[in-house]
């Protein structure tokens, strides 16, 4: 601690102490450091072992922590009964569309003839100059059971007309556009959707004007490109769709379809989801295990060992972990891992034998599924035992809350214990400069009798 100057006045003759030591010829600053510092090593140290010790703790938990959720991440897929219900479905030309799959669909082979795809009703009106009012009077557009009323006034244009019917509430699902042609502007008006039963109508009444009435009339009339339903057939059963997107043909198959022609669907399992499924928890458990040689090692040569070797809650994770996989799932004809292909290793990975496990998905789908995703499943348990841990309020959050208390405790007794060498060393400081200024004022009583004592004798040596 850095001492401001201290003045202090002294018998007659004396100088001023402007700085600690100057008195008593004594390195103050050294000394007083020296003292606060024997007084306050050990405690000090103390403090910075268990707040050392702790820091590493809390270090080490989150590391088994981030290792544990990567695992019970990867647990997701396999406890999802979807994840071994898998097919692709694929056309052999593959110009006549798209395809999808759900869990539902089934295996097979089927001949696909697409008659004609579905299309949305359009019809064009005359063409008038862009400036040309049409007149006035009410029309009514009608889908289906739907309808809708829009009042067009005297002045409007094509485009106005255009701007009512999209803008109209109710809109029954028509669309309306102008387009400028050679001849002139032209309203174009679309079905918003496929389909023979979303085709429309569209009238004027009978207080409409001519011009009204006879835009409606063409508008109204069959053209070159209305409605149809999607024609196609599988293995000769016909089928209509009002759109190109044909579901429920085959259960659990979509059908999206973009031309017209023959080819062969085929729908087959798909096993690379599951698979991906069992090798991502492969490569998360191996990252564990990885994690978990780190905090408990030990370095023989060096006698350095792991922050968390020995601790009690990873060992108890470790055995958690341990008792699900070493167990069997009862009643499963594949029973245990090491059964399907998933094997430890002598480092304590595990490795996945893919020839073993691609048979037993390709001939024991639902067993494979219960062994991971059953009640009694390796992935449902796994998870179980993991949220123990891994869950708010579960082993590890609750360890980090106790030692995060501990820090704050530590930061408490630090604070004090700076504050109490603080104060020591007021006192040092202030011991110091009072001995400083006695000395001072000795030395200077002392230089005073020695020149008097000196003048005395000078005077009788004179004399004599």
């Amino acid at each position: 601690m850095a001492i401001n100057s201290v003045s202090t006045s002294s018998s007659p003759g004396s100088g001023v102490l402007s700085s600690a030591g100057i008195g008593s010829g004594l390195d103050v600053n050294s000394i007083v450091t020296a003292l606060v510092n024997a007084k306050k090593s050990g405690p000090q140290a103390q403090i910075t072992s268990k707040a050392t010790q702790t820091n590493a703790l809390l270090t080490g938990l989150a590391s088994l922590s981030s290792a544990l959720s990567s695992l019970q991440s990867s647990l997701s897929k396999l406890t999802q009964t979807s994840t071994f219900a898998s097919f692709s479905a694929t056309l052999a030309d593959s110009a006549i569309g798209t395809t999808s799959t759900l869990s539902s669909a089934q295996p097979g082979s089927y001949a696909l003839v697409v008659g004609n795809l579905a299309t949305a009703q359009k019809r064009g009106s005359d063409a008038y100059a862009s400036t040309t009012a049409i007149g006035a009077g009410n029309l009514t557009l009608t889908v289906g059971a739907n309808s809708s009323t829009v009042a067009i006034s005297a002045t409007d244009t094509v485009a106005d007309i255009a701007a009512k019917i999209n803008a109209a509430s109710g809109n029954p699902g028509v669309s309306a556009t102008v387009v400028n042609g050679t001849s002139g502007a032209q309203l174009l008006l679309s079905s918003t959707k496929t389909g023979v039963a979303n085709g429309f109508s569209i009238s004027a009444d009978v207080t409409s004007s001519a011009g009204l009435t006879t835009l409606a009339n063409k508008l109204n009339t069959a053209g070159a490109t209305e409605a149809k339903d999607a024609q196609l057939s599988l293995d000769g059963i016909a089928i209509t769709s009002a759109t190109n997107s044909v579901s429920g043909a085959i259960d659990g198959v979509t059908i999206n379809l973009a031309a017209a022609g023959s080819t062969t669907l085929t729908v087959s399992r798909d096993n690379s989801v599951a698979t991906k499924a069992v090798q991502d928890f492969v490569s998360a458990y191996n990252s564990y295990t990885a994690t978990v040689g780190t905090l408990s090692s030990y370095d023989k040569a060096s006698g350095q060992g792991g922050i968390l070797l020995g601790d009690t809650t990873l060992n108890s994770v470790q055995r958690a972990i341990g008792s699900v996989l070493s167990g069997k799932v009862a009643g499963n004809s594949i029973g245990s891992l090491a059964a399907l292909g998933i094997t430890r290793s002598a480092d304590g990975t595990l490795a996945v034998d893919s020839t073993k496990l691609t048979s037993a998905l390709d001939s024991n789908p639902s067993v494979v599924q219960d062994l991971f995703a059953g009640p009694n499943g390796y992935a449902n348990r796994l998870n179980t035992a993991l949220d123990g841990f891994t869950a708010s309020g579960g082993v590890i959050s609750t360890r980090q809350q106790s030692l995060t208390d501990s820090l704050s405790k530590l930061n408490t007794q630090q604070s004090q214990l700076d504050a109490r060498m603080s104060v020591y060393e007021k006192q040092l400081r202030d011991q110091y400069t009072q001995l400083d200024t006695l000395m001072s004022s000795l030395n200077n009583t002392s230089s005073y009798l020695t020149g008097a004592l000196a003048q005395l004798e000078a005077t009788y040596t004179r004399k004599n």
